[in-house]
């Protein structure tokens, strides 16, 4: 199957996106995180595209996706979301289920609460929705939130050094040389390229997508989305508790744990590919 590669303009950022699969298959919208883009999904996509339509846009600061010259941008969640639903728009999706990945959560609960007509099933992949999933290696980012001043602001710098990204793809890994290099490299080089100030703009707002987890639990309890929860049970951020959270809301939350870390995808994409053509077929 055959992965092809766009950009479509949407309110003054060229979003980047990967699609494969029929437009008339069930559609599968793929949203990565934090230290990544849609090249995570290179492998997952043509694993998926036989039986679905499959699409994962770069989100804005991330990837090849770009802001317009001359384009005022806030970098925070709330703006983030607006693009990828604007983006979805002028893609025609109507119907579709969610991937979603670290960043890519709070983006898709973002789309969830605001359209759940339009949402079919979720898939999340360290995708965090619960305080009790946020380890204690979020006390830097906590006390930004907390006081935004400037000296607080620059402690979040260090999340965003060459080392630093490399570090959230091996940590808590068993075998290390299952992880690609070019993945994290990557992944710094656009952080060079776009610029590290979107970075901490992104991580600074981070809060405000816990401020919606009452949203999004309301969501789970009136709306009962299948959903799959496939979780790096080593990841040093979002921890196994989040992952189980699921189940206290939504009913229909299956949960399955992988020895690995936070880029579960890099080491066991083929079996997280298995247990979601599994889940999307039951529903």
């Amino acid at each position: 199957m055959h992965v092809h590669h766009h950009t479509i303009a949407i309110d003054g950022v060229d979003v980047f996106y990967r699609e494969a699969g029929a437009p008339d298959a069930p559609t599968v919208l793929l949203l990565h995180g934090f230290g990544a883009s849609s090249y995570m999904f290179r492998n997952l996509m043509q694993q998926l595209a036989a039986t679905h339509h499959v699409i994962a846009p770069d989100l804005p600061g991330f990837g090849q996706t770009t802001v317009a010259p001359g384009t005022p941008f806030d970098y925070t969640f709330a703006r983030v979301t607006a693009v990828i639903d604007a983006f979805t728009v002028a893609k025609g999706l109507d119907r579709y289920a969610l991937y979603v990945f670290d960043y890519g959560a709070p983006v898709g609960w973002r789309l969830a609460v605001a359209h759940p007509e339009k949402i079919t099933a979720i898939v999340s992949q360290n995708g965090n929705g619960y305080e009790e999933g946020l380890s204690a290696g979020w006390a830097d980012m906590r006390t930004a939130w907390a006081d935004p001043g400037a000296a607080n602001r620059e402690a979040l710098r260090r999340f965003n050094t060459p080392d630093m990204i490399a570090w959230q793809y091996t940590e808590g890994v068993p075998d290390t040389t299952l992880v690609a290099p070019e993945t994290y490299q990557l992944a710094s080089d656009a952080i060079a390229r776009i610029g590290v100030e979107a970075q901490m703009d992104l991580l600074q707002d981070y809060g405000s997508n816990i401020a919606q987890y009452a949203q999004l639990h309301a969501y789970f309890r009136q709306h009962q989305p299948p959903l799959l929860a496939i979780w790096g049970k080593n990841d040093p951020f979002f921890l196994p508790a989040g992952a189980e959270a699921f189940k206290r809301d939504n009913p229909n939350a299956e949960v399955r744990f992988l020895d690995t870390g936070h880029f579960a995808i890099e080491t066991h994409g083929d079996e997280i590919a298995e247990h979601m053509l599994a889940f999307l077929a039951r529903g």
